[in-house]
């Protein structure tokens, strides 16, 4: 019988995990354990995802509240410009703890109608109906209330972020307005804390032209240990959350070293070349609350050398609707196994790769991994994926 069964995704079950544990060995073991229980075979190319908290967590990649207000008071003199954070309380309410408790002024500047990530701060058919132009108004927190309501909430939390920042403030040492141009910010302070995550180079850049006299970005802060302080080299807070109330789990590092070593054993264990990544946030977008997910600064900070790169895939339907119109069953099935094998090397361009749309093969699978794994209390935070690179010429 003909091969009937393509790409396969599994959740595999691990222990909690702790500082200071081997987890290399533990996710090979977990790997292993879950081939034999399940009666399935590993293969050459398998993928191996792990997510980025199991590696924080081994590496006690940990940070305080304190920890952040001390790098906070060591790089700004003055009041401070914080500028378009994401509305989070898992991603960024923690790290401002940490800009408050180092008891500068707050000037905080909101993107409107949405934050980086598509977190609504307004209806935006009520804000275009009310006149408000988001390419060229500043509102004030006071104008905010006036034209959208004491309690904006969000749709899935049930939180109002405006009114949580302030609250977070503890007082009259912060103000907060709604713009979506950060040279606004230049009439208050000559400092600052730029928090968004995928534009913060943008935002620097226009900045820093517009005068600006200190600028830093989330992943400028904890880039180094603060008091014996987790901390990223690369990325610094981002890609943190919340661990405690006064504590932040960071991005894990070495992810690179980390992935070759489990690539490695996995090989000497089991005679299989697997590619192993760590992955985080899938890249993706919620059709109703119009959220992207996409809240640490990749989807994959580590990953073997046989995930870089892109799909280069033909588009079956678009090719049997086309040049192979004229078969049908087992011709065109074999008509089309040839067009797969001796397809281009390159498709970028190429009509019969039409509505392929070639993604980083990292973000596509760490996407997939996290959807599998999701966030909550599956207990699966290793994923394993075979048959990811074949095509219906496989056999």
């Amino acid at each position: 019988m003909k091969r009937m069964v393509g790409t396969t995704v599994r959740g595999i079950r691990a222990p909690i995990i702790k500082e200071g544990d081997d987890l290399v060995n533990i996710v090979v073991d977990c790997v292993i354990k879950a081939a034999e229980s399940e009666n399935f075979s590993l293969r050459d190319r398998d993928v191996v995802g792990i997510t980025e908290s199991l590696l924080s967590r081994a590496q006690g990649n940990y940070a305080s509240i304190d920890d952040v207000a001390a790098d906070i008071n060591e790089k700004f003199s003055g009041a401070i410009g914080v500028i378009f954070p994401i509305l989070s309380r898992n991603r960024f309410a923690n790290i401002f703890k940490g800009i408050v408790k180092s008891g500068k002024k707050i000037y905080l500047f909101l993107n409107y109608p949405s934050d980086e990530v598509g977190n609504h701060l307004m209806d935006p058919d009520m804000m275009y109906n009310s006149g408000v132009n988001p390419y060229t108004d500043i509102l004030s927190e006071d104008e905010y209330r006036k034209i959208f309501g004491k309690k904006v909430l969000h749709p899935f939390t049930g939180v109002d972020y405006v009114e949580m920042y302030r609250e977070l403030a503890g007082g009259d040492n912060i103000k907060i307005y709604l713009t979506n141009d950060p040279r606004t910010a230049l009439k208050y302070t000559k400092e600052f804390l730029v928090a968004n995550i995928h534009e913060r180079f943008r935002t620097k850049k226009i900045l820093l032209d517009a005068g600006a006299e200190k600028v830093y970005s989330l992943d400028e802060i904890l880039s180094k240990p603060v008091n014996g302080s987790g901390f990223n080299p690369d990325y610094g807070l981002l890609g943190s959350n919340m661990a405690t109330d006064n504590k932040l789990k960071l991005f894990p590092r070495d992810c690179e070293e980390f992935v070759y070593k489990v690539q490695s054993v996995l090989k000497e264990k089991t005679g299989k070349h697997t590619e192993v990544m760590i992955y985080g946030d899938g890249a993706f977008k919620d059709p109703v609350g119009k959220i992207w997910e996409l809240a640490d600064p990749v989807v994959s900070p580590g990953y073997t050398e046989g995930l870089n790169g892109t799909p280069n895939e033909i588009k079956i339907k678009y090719v049997a609707d086309n040049e192979l119109n004229g078969l049908q069953g087992e011709d065109l099935d074999n008509a089309m196994k040839r067009k797969i094998e001796e397809k281009s090397k390159d498709l970028v361009g190429s009509s019969e790769s039409l509505g392929t749309t070639p993604r980083r093969i990292t973000d596509l699978i760490g996407s997939l991994c996290d959807l599998t794994s999701g966030s909550g209390d599956k207990g699966t935070p290793i994923v394993l994926i075979q048959g990811y690179f074949d095509n219906y010429a496989s056999e």
